[in-house]
């Protein structure tokens, strides 16, 4: 069972700045995960075409089960406003995460996470410009999925960038996750370096190796976390792709 977890950076190249759907299905492709936890993910966004990220991924995978859930509705860094559960099937232009399976899905989980009430640097991608930008609020997506290992709970998010309170909304989402099926296993970009997401969340980390940036990672930002009694890892790998100014992280367990 191969699980990933990709920031998409809404499917931007860091090589011209362009967001070309053939590179997106290329990247999948080299994944060739059962299961991926998508930050970062675009719907109806001109920057990206108005495409729905997601949706081009299960494509990509052949998967019948995947959701996108907004955490903001809007433009990130221009007009927007926090996501409610009703705006899961709008057609507004949103931004959010997203999760796809190969494997059947038997139920779906919203957790929303409120953002920092304060601004914090941060790096534009591709760039050394550091600029101070408003939190956003965040979301936890989790899926009860009928895996060959038996039923678990695997569940994606993409915590805030502020120091501190990225610890608050990972102990509020694993608290969240505990109350569903396990085992479980969480897919994220946590905006976090080891051994931080080990000792706030108490859950095991099942990959090490950094992820960001993505041209010579030098520190691990994106992570998968195990509570309950899993399959051990047999594989962890890091590829490199043509999207993102992440790595994705693959976890292979069996």
């Amino acid at each position: 069972m191969r699980l990933a977890s990709f920031n998409l950076l809404h499917g931007r190249s860091l090589s011209d700045g362009r967001v070309i759907a053939e590179r997106l299905h290329d990247a999948v492709g080299l994944l060739a995960a059962d299961v991926v936890g998508l930050q970062e993910v675009d719907r109806g966004q001109s920057r990206s075409e108005a495409r729905d990220l997601t949706r081009e991924v299960a494509r990509t995978m052949d998967a019948p089960d995947w959701r996108f859930v907004p955490a903001l509705v809007g433009t990130p860094g221009f007009d927007w406003r926090a996501a409610e559960d009703a705006d899961d099937d709008s057609t507004d232009a949103s931004y959010g995460c997203g999760l796809v399976s190969r494997y059947p899905v038997k139920e779906w989980h919203t957790i929303r996470l409120a953002a920092a009430k304060v601004r914090s640097p941060i790096m534009i991608p591709g760039s050394r410009q550091v600029v101070w930008l408003q939190d956003e609020p965040r979301v936890g997506l989790a899926a009860v999925v009928e895996t060959p290992h038996g039923l678990m709970t695997l569940a994606t998010t993409h915590l805030s960038f502020v120091p501190v309170w990225n610890g608050v909304q990972l102990r509020t989402l694993c608290r969240a996750l505990e109350q569903l099926p396990g085992p479980r296993i969480l897919l994220g970009d946590l905006n976090m370096p080891p051994p931080f997401p080990r000792v706030l969340s108490r859950w095991r980390s099942l990959a090490k190796a950094p992820t960001y940036p993505s041209t010579e990672p030098k520190i691990q930002l994106d992570h998968v976390l195990g509570h309950g009694d899993l399959p051990a890892v047999r594989a962890v790998e890091t590829p490199a792709l043509p999207v993102s100014d992440h790595r994705a992280l693959l976890v292979e367990l069996g």
